[in-house]
């Protein structure tokens, strides 16, 4: 059974796919790249992949999901939240860092959303982790700002972990799971 994940992010991709194989071998994910996706910028993240999802799904005669994700810092009022990849070009994890500094409450959260458009219909299906700013960037694997970011229950940073470790914790991995833990009762 085919499923597309409608992204231009390859890291996203390949951290969705190795736990979707992981979770139902029998969906075979494939990146659709963002063809037809329309995005807008909204305070918060399901606003976002619903108005990406309903769009898809008037083109698309596949199943597909979209996910937006951010990190939401409560020193800094919840930013970047929907903006992070935006603030992560323009100001990337340094940036983050400079803010950040002489703040003592280090407490963040990685949100992830995915609207899953199965059948014409469209489900939001949500994931966060909670955690905290490091001090300095850590780490090479992963991608945006991961390399500042220690999830609850562990040392490391997300760069600091592997793909299976990362999956372990991470927002973007309780968001498939639920998406898959949906798919398997309708298959």
């Amino acid at each position: 059974m085919e499923l597309y994940f409608v992204t231009g992010n390859r890291h996203k991709f390949e951290e969705a796919k190795f736990l979707i194989t992981e979770l139902e071998p029998k969906i075979k994910l494939e990146m659709l790249g963002e063809v037809g996706k329309l995005e807008i910028q909204a305070d918060n993240l399901e606003e976002i992949v619903l108005f990406a999802a309903e769009n898809l799904n008037r083109q698309l005669k596949v199943n597909f999901f979209v996910e937006d994700a951010g990190l939401f810092i409560r020193a800094l009022n919840g930013f970047p939240g929907p903006f992070s990849s935006y603030v992560y070009r323009t100001l990337g994890c340094k940036g983050i860092l400079k803010l950040m500094e002489n703040i003592e409450d280090r407490y963040a959260e990685f949100r992830s959303v995915i609207a899953l458009g199965w059948g014409g219909v469209i489900r939001i299906f949500r994931g966060t982790v909670r955690g905290k700013i490091s001090s300095e960037e850590r780490g090479s694997y992963g991608f945006g700002f991961d390399p500042i970011f220690i999830p609850e229950g562990s040392n490391k940073t997300f760069a600091e972990m592997t793909i299976e470790e990362k999956n372990r914790h991470s927002h973007r991995a309780k968001a498939v799971k639920l998406m898959v833990d949906f798919i398997k009762t309708v298959m």
